[in-house]
């Protein structure tokens, strides 16, 4: 499953207010959480945003509570993958439970907002095919590439139960 995409970067302790703020947590679709995704640290990045595009930050990503809406907001956005060099736990196994590729990797930081990635989920591997750089991040055991192919862990425990 090969991944390409703009990059949006972010810092470090990017809590879950700031990729979508507690005023909207009465909101449930994607969609529309969308309209609000990074609104706490980025106003112009729901409007900016294209299907495919990729975030990437440093430690900690998704701290904070412990709400689903942060990455349904970001899913939603059409964002298709986050790499970071950490993400809270929580927020990590909330991203994956929704089919969310989230990538652990310590040379995100070596990553610029406004380069291209191109993301290879199976093995891990990032390519930054604006300066040829390759990284690696932790690959995804085969259950948890499954969970993303069928778009989350409901999905996939229906294709599962079904067979």
């Amino acid at each position: 499953m090969r991944l390409t995409g703009k990059v949006w970067k972010y810092g470090a302790n990017v809590d879950t207010d700031a990729i979508v703020p507690a005023r909207y947590l009465n909101v449930s679709t994607p969609e529309e959480l969308a309209l609000h995704c990074m609104e706490g640290i980025d106003p112009e990045f729901a409007q900016g945003v294209q299907p495919g595009d990729i975030i990437v930050a440093t430690a900690n990503f998704g701290c904070g509570s412990s709400r689903e809406h942060a990455p349904l907001a970001i899913k939603g956005a059409g964002v298709s993958c986050v790499i970071g060099t950490t993400f809270a736990r929580i927020f990590y196994r909330n991203a994956i439970n929704i089919g969310l590729p989230i990538l652990e990797c310590p040379a995100a930081e070596q990553i610029e907002g406004g380069q291209t990635l191109e993301v290879e989920l199976e093995t891990g591997k990032i390519h930054n095919l604006d300066t040829g750089q390759t990284f690696q991040a932790e690959p995804y055991p085969e259950f948890i590439i499954g969970i993303i192919r069928a778009g989350g862990l409901i999905e996939y425990t229906r294709k599962e139960l079904g067979r």
